[in-house]
């Protein structure tokens, strides 16, 4: 039976997810979650918490990115390794994870969801969450000096993290230029950059199919396109603050 993957194509955490599944190249049946039925009732019966990605293998359920990678890994063995079997190496990809997660995307979501209202404005426009931002920008740029890949010498679960948070938060609070030409030849910094990342290779096939796949599904939802979406949140914050 094939995986049942609900998501929505603005989530970069539905698109770390899903580069996992095309780096093993493990099919996958895609439930949009856009409020129409049967996919809305289902979806909260699943998880009421009501966050996503989560997956449905053979009646199995497993919630969170990092959760359904580790996941993929258990339950496909054969596929390509995104957590390396030595476990030092290991403990440190899941380390960067968890960076990627919690010093990007999260004070990336923090500036869209002022911007949107769905947070109250902090009346600083957002520093507390710029200077993290800043902060995790200068330690990758000094970390990735030497680096092609996050941790190691291969695309791994820190990637699927770093590519899309990095991608959504320069989208938000742009990487400065100063940051973009030290990053070594297809390192995940510089692969997310979109100045940058659709002509690097080593993330390309995969990352770059789920980032036209998101942008498609955003089309045809009629919500537009995750850049445009994401741009068009700070236009309106910032027309806000200047009226």
């Amino acid at each position: 039976m094939t995986i049942a993957f609900y998501e929505h194509p603005f989530s970069s955490y539905v698109q770390k997810a899903k580069t996992a599944f095309y780096e093993k190249g493990i099919p996958f049946d895609a439930k949009m979650i856009d409020g129409s039925e049967p996919v809305a009732s289902e979806f909260a019966a699943l998880w009421p918490i009501q966050r996503f990605p989560v997956i449905v293998d053979d009646g199995r359920f497993v919630f969170e990115a990092t959760g359904i990678i580790e996941y993929l890994e258990a339950r496909f063995p054969e596929t390509a390794r995104l957590i390396p079997a030595d476990p030092l190496l290991a403990a440190e990809v899941r380390m960067w994870d968890r960076f990627f997660d919690n010093y990007v995307s999260y004070p990336q979501g923090r500036l869209v969801y002022m911007a949107i209202g769905r947070e109250p404005d902090d009346g600083k426009g957002g520093a507390a969450w710029k200077s993290m931002l800043e902060t995790s920008y200068a330690l990758l740029d000094r970390r990735m000096t030497d680096r092609t890949w996050a941790v190691g010498e291969s695309f791994s679960l820190a990637d699927c993290a770093a590519a899309p948070a990095l991608l959504y938060a320069d989208w938000t609070y742009p990487i400065p230029e100063r940051f973009s030409m030290p990053f070594a030849e297809g390192s995940s910094v510089a692969q997310a950059t979109p100045a940058r990342w659709t002509r690097r290779a080593p993330i390309g096939t995969c990352f770059r199919w789920v980032h036209r796949k998101a942008a498609i599904s955003g089309r045809r939802s009629g919500a537009g396109e995750g850049p445009f979406f994401v741009s068009l949140c700070i236009r309106r914050s910032r027309n806000r603050s200047s009226s």
